[in-house]
């Protein structure tokens, strides 16, 4: 017998109901299901843990890196990945400096404003010193795509540069305009006939050009769930098909040259799950259409930082944020990242937030040799049964559309954007009562913060458009931005009249129960930048009346145990009522009727609506 065998022998297989059976008898009693199992905002259930039995539905294990249908990756002995950086600035000679300095500093492409470039001289200026063989080209933002696409080709071909050896992409989209603006710019038959004209023009000048790319990040940073970015995405990319194939191209012209770019969360596991099921999905999509090379079915993938979670205040925390949604982005297997600035909320991008954002991917890659392993996912039971139901819950959203006769159909119906929206109702009321945490906003504020003056923002380099919408429009935003609207509202109270409202905290009674809620309390009024005056305990409840009064409290909290509350209520209300606003820190749900009744305007707890309360005292306290 091997060393080997003795030593398995010593740990003989437990099943799944021995498992089963001690969890059982260590919840005592307790339901299963509401303890253990999470159900995800995109509704399908994740177990507290799996086992080998539970890949045995999963087909698609038996394919390998670099084989049909590319959820393991279209790559069989590595996992590369294009490092990127995107630079959204109008003005041209400023665009090129960062972005020539990327491309020294270990960049291997660079997405570019063209909006402002309107001949060949302009071109020259903002590609002058960047070698477009060794960095890949990204004409992120344009007046005209087509436009720009025959100045660059213009370039080329008076720099002696053979156009078959320049990779990039266009980020052309009429889609997503409409999406973004509440109608095409053109209409929706013609935007297509440009897109074909753009095949036919560029298609054989640009071999190894994206000419289209599904902006299905936009969904995601409007609000959207994961299950929506991809299956809406997916039938996004599939309209193009449709319309392209019946306007004469074929799918081995059309597919190779669609990119999609997805915005990329902090749920660090569903993200690297999201880009493993898209690549599953649309190798399938395409496959209805008959390629004739099996490579048309793999999906270029482009992976962006989210903008939806990133804040202004306590801004380093970004880093963060982007750091695991590039390590998702990566373990994913996404042909290519860009990671935005930590700042771009609030400031734009200079040579130091363009430093850290690229270096954070180039670390990643060149320290930490993520790029060594194909589908470094794989194998492990909990991302593979993630990358399963994303399929499934992404594909059911896809065939809805399709069901309506198209993504355009659903637009105009306004089904996709009334269904992201009500998503983002859920992901801000989630937001307003702290089950989605962004530190530093909603929870653990840096209290001595202040950002109102470094709020230096430019004008998008998108360009502006008279389009009157027709339909509804998608709203990107940050879920950051209804906090962040209080606190700054509450600096410039500070800037006008000197002072921040304070909230006093009236700690009284069991030591413990008064630290927690006072601690409970200072992050909760803290979220909006109230001034917080904590005090180690005080002996007699009129003695902290007293003290708050002396300081000038705008907002009493009292902190206590719930059996010391009638006690401390009792006394410091009358000395308080009508000079300030009573808060009581818990929930003592026997006595909050006869709490109001003797002045408790607010009680703060684990379930409150946090932005809710917050909102209303901005009404009172900052007239």
């Amino acid at each position: 017998m091997s060393n080997d065998s003795k030593l398995f022998a010593e740990f003989p297989p437990i099943s799944t109901k021995e498992w089963e059976d001690v969890i059982v008898k260590d919840l005592k009693g307790a339901d299963y299901e509401k303890k253990l199992v999470w159900k995800t905002t995109e509704g399908f259930k994740v177990k507290p843990y799996y086992r080998k039995e539970d890949l045995e539905s999963i087909s698609y294990l038996q394919c390998k890196p670099g084989e049909f249908p590319y959820t393991r990756g279209d790559k069989a002995v590595n996992n590369h990945w294009e490092v990127r950086q995107d630079f959204k600035i109008k003005d041209i000679n400023k665009c090129n400096a960062l972005a020539k300095q990327a491309a020294q500093k270990g960049v291997q492409s660079v997405g570019l404003c063209a909006s402002t470039v309107e001949n060949l001289t302009q071109m020259e200026a903002l590609l002058f010193g960047i070698d477009p063989i060794k960095t890949g080209m990204h004409f992120i933002c344009s007046k005209s795509y087509e436009h720009t696409l025959d100045l660059f080709v213009q370039f080329l071909e008076k720099s002696k540069i053979d156009t078959t050896k320049v990779y990039g992409s266009i980020n052309f989209d009429p889609i997503h305009f409409a999406l973004t603006h509440g109608d095409f710019y053109e209409s929706f038959e013609k935007n297509i006939i440009e897109t074909k004209n753009i095949f036919t023009k560029f298609a054989k000048k640009l071999p190894n050009f994206r000419l289209i790319t599904i902006n299905a990040g936009c969904l995601h940073n409007s609000g959207s769930s994961i299950i929506q970015e991809l299956g809406f995405g997916l039938a996004w990319a599939n309209e193009y098909l449709v319309q392209l194939t019946q306007n004469g191209l074929g799918i081995d012209e059309i597919a190779p040259r669609i990119g999609f770019s997805f915005a990329m969360g902090s749920n660090y596991f569903m993200e690297i799950a999201k880009i493993r099921a898209a690549r599953m999905l649309w190798a399938q999509i395409v496959k209805q259409y008959h390629p004739t090379q099996e490579k048309s079915c793999c999906a270029f993938i482009h992976a962006v930082s989210s903008s939806w979670n990133k804040s202004t205040y306590d801004p380093y925390v970004n880093l963060l944020r982007s750091t695991t949604e590039t390590m998702s982005s990566a373990i994913g297997g996404a042909d290519s990242i860009n990671v935005t600035p930590f700042s771009e909320a609030f400031q734009d991008m200079d040579d130091f937030s363009a430093r850290i954002a690229r270096n954070q991917q180039i670390i990643l890659k060149e320290e930490s040799f993520m790029d060594k392993i194909a589908d470094p996912a794989a194998g492990s039971y909990y991302v593979e049964n993630l990358t399963d139901s994303i399929a499934q819950y992404s594909w059911k959203n896809f065939l809805t559309v399709e069901d309506m006769g198209g993504f355009n159909k659903a637009f105009e119906s306004d089904f996709i954007q009334i269904e992201v929206e009500k998503s983002a109702l859920a992901h801000n009321t989630d937001m307003a009562t702290r089950k989605i945490v962004l530190t530093g906003v909603n929870q653990f504020p840096n209290l001595t913060e202040s950002m109102l003056d470094e709020i230096k923002v430019s004008t998008p380099c998108a360009c502006a458009s008279k389009v009157v919408a027709k339909h509804k429009k998608l709203q990107p935003y940050r879920g950051a931005e209804a906090f962040e609207s209080l606190r700054l509202e509450t600096e410039k109270h500070a800037q006008k009249n000197g002072k921040r409202p304070k909230v006093f905290l009236l700690t009284y009674g069991n030591l413990s129960m008064r630290k927690a809620r006072a601690g409970f309390a200072t992050n909760f009024f803290g979220c909006a930048g109230y001034e917080i005056i904590d005090n180690a305990g005080f002996k007699t409840p009129i003695e902290g009346a007293q003290a708050a009064l002396n300081a000038k409290a705008d907002v009493v909290v009292l902190c206590s145990s719930d059996e010391e509350y009638a006690e401390l209520v009792s006394a410091t209300c009358p000395e308080l009522q009508g000079k300030t606003k009573i808060v009581v820190a818990g929930f003592p749900k026997d006595s909050i009727d006869d709490f109001k009744k003797q002045g408790v305007e607010e009680f703060i707890h684990v379930k409150s609506n946090v932005l809710e309360i917050l909102q209303n005292c901005q009404k009172q306290l900052l007239k």
